[in-house]
């Protein structure tokens, strides 16, 4: 048997964290604001995938929870460790599945003919929030990117993936018979 997985380790006692490569950072770092908005994003994911749905929708959501976990480990690695990670990848063929998605879901939907308020039902809601949480997370990676070398595709699949959970957001009011409210300025 192998060596038992503690879930504690105490090495972050210091105020800083590992990096897949061995690198130790501040909590703080902006590496760590980038992937753990990833991370925050996928736990919103797993809540919007808990609701009564149909399938299409929970196996898409699944398969982009895994996806975050590349893109999580892609931005958590140093220099050393980008050898560990670098069979990970999130393709120009992971951001047209994401496109797919969002024009098939759009097919479906009524014209947009104004900004909408987020809200409706639970799930709804979920998606708004995690719409949201996906642009932050664009924003940390986007600025992470001005400092260490991202790969261009996460940067684009994060952008798509706010798109495609807007446009989530929108199928889950329809499927529910739910009315959009306009924004009325």
């Amino acid at each position: 048997m192998g060596k038992e997985f503690k879930i504690y380790t105490r090495t972050g006692d210091d105020g800083t964290t590992g990096l897949v490569g061995g690198s130790r950072v501040k909590k703080y770092d902006i590496r760590l604001e980038a992937y753990g908005t990833i991370d925050e994003l996928n736990s919103y994911l797993g809540v919007v995938r808990s609701f009564e749905m149909e399938n299409t929708s929970k196996e898409l959501i699944l398969w982009i929870q895994g996806k975050l976990f590349t893109v999580g480990a892609k931005l958590a690695s140093d220099g050393k460790g980008k050898q560990k990670t670098g069979p990970l990848v999130c393709s120009a063929e992971d951001i047209g599945k994401l496109e797919q998605a969002i024009d098939l879901f759009e097919n479906n939907l009524p014209e947009l003919k104004s900004f909408i308020l987020p809200g409706g039902t639970q799930l709804t809601g979920f998606c708004h929030i995690a719409r949201t949480v996906c642009r932050r997370a664009e924003r940390r990676v986007v600025e992470l990117s001005e400092h260490e070398d991202i790969p261009v595709n996460i940067i684009k699949f994060i952008n798509r993936l706010s798109d495609f959970l807007f446009v989530l957001s929108r199928k889950t009011a329809f499927d529910s018979g739910i009315e959009e409210t306009p924004w009325i300025s």
